[in-house]
Formats: C-alpha cells, structure tokens, sequence
C-alpha cells in the first residue's frame, strides 16, 4: 500500500504551496465580495427608482380615479409639504449613497456598473 500513488483531489489540494493557497483565498473572498457589492449598488438603483415613482405618485390627487378631483378643504397643505420635503430628503441621501457605492465599486473592482 505504500507504494500506492494517490491522485485525488484531496491530496492535491495537500500539496499546494503557501502562494497557491493564498490566490484561491484571494479569488474566493474577491468574488463573493465584489457580488455582495454588485448587489448592494443594484439594491440602491432600484430603491431609488422606487423613490422618485412614488414621489411623482403623491401628485396624483385624484382620490379614487383618474375622472375624480380633491376638494380643496379636504387637502393638507401642510401634510402634503412635510411628506414631499420628506421625501425630496431621502431620494438625495440615496442618490449619495448610490453614487458613492458605485464610485467604490469601480475603485476596488476596476469597472463601472
């Protein structure tokens, strides 16, 4: 049995050098995390398109069809101020934050999404 040659992937895997170990560590870590961050870039994109819809939304007064209209004492001036300025907020800080995602994204993985 000792004289036995055993070509199986566990016993190359044994034999590996230091610097063979350390790329497949790198390319494995790289890759999980430059999709992670695809992802997070993708997530923001999209929150943001969500955003702007429904901020375009709250314009829409009609409050139950297209042919119906608000009455003007029914209408919250201040309400409708407060939301959309609320709103206005947090599509900018989302635009930030997705610009930044992907200006990182390009820095560490070399292209642009």
């Amino acid at each position: 049995m000792a004289d036995e040659v055993i070509d199986g992937a566990f016993v190359l895997s044994l034999k590996r050098n230091n610097k063979q170990i350390k790329e497949d560590r790198a390319v494995a870590i790289a890759e999980v995390t430059q999709l992670g961050y695809r992802r997070k870039v993708e997530d923001l994109g999209i929150a943001l398109k969500r955003m702007r819809r429904d901020q375009e939304n709250a314009l829409d007064l009609s409050p139950s069809n297209a042919l119906s209209l608000m009455i003007a004492d029914e209408f919250d001036d201040r309400k409708f101020i407060e939301k959309d300025h609320q709103m206005a907020i947090d599509i900018r800080n989302t635009e930030i934050a997705y610009d930044l995602a992907r200006a990182r994204y390009k820095y560490l993985f070399g292209e642009d999404l």
